[in-house]
């Protein structure tokens, strides 16, 4: 091996001679997933299209530009981790606050990473690690679940919507977890 090798520990007072790192330019995003299928139908998966009068900013920090982006695409219920909180504890949370379900019984989660530059410029390319966890609608009607965060919840067929549906880079998500938008569902 040539050069130092570059583990991912980061410090704020980082010290390669000694193992530690800086965070990446743009950003390092710990997210938990919610992927949610009705009972019987694994080629769909629960999506919403957000409400942007919603408490967005606190329940998975989208600010109002973000949810213009959003227009009419799908998202999965999600959010970034909120400091020292699990993945499982996240996907919990996410449950109960955007879905209303304190009762939706979860899987372990998957662990999914990638690296992207959002921009040619970039020192650093942004730096994502989902956790993705699996989680099957015990029944009863998605509109108890709508609340003040979405303007529509569906179970949409994956393979049947084109990435461009899916908002947030949320077509991504799906394909690391082996759903293909647009494609073939394995």
């Amino acid at each position: 091996m040539h050069g130092a090798r570059p583990l991912a520990r980061f410090r704020t007072d980082a010290d390669p001679a000694h193992g530690s790192y800086p965070l990446p330019a743009d950003g390092l995003c710990l997210s938990t997933f919610l992927l949610v299928r009705p009972p019987g139908r694994p080629r769909e998966v629960l999506c919403g299209r957000v409400d942007p009068a919603g408490p967005w900013g606190a329940a998975a920090a989208l600010d109002p530009e973000r949810l213009r982006s959003l227009g009419e695409r799908w998202v999965l219920p999600a959010s970034q981790l909120l400091f020292f909180e699990g993945p499982q504890e996240g996907a919990r949370r996410v449950a109960r606050e955007q879905l209303g379900r304190d009762d939706l019984p979860l899987e372990p989660p998957q662990v999914y990473s990638e690296a992207y530059r959002r921009n040619a410029d970039a020192r650093d390319p942004h730096w994502d690690l989902h956790f993705v966890v699996a989680a099957t609608w015990p029944g009863g009607s998605l509109e108890a679940s709508r609340g003040r965060l979405w303007r529509e919840l569906r179970f949409v067929e994956v393979g049947a919507t084109p990435p461009a549906a899916f908002g947030r880079g949320h077509a991504d998500v799906l394909a690391l977890a082996g759903l293909a938008p647009g494609g073939r569902v394995p």
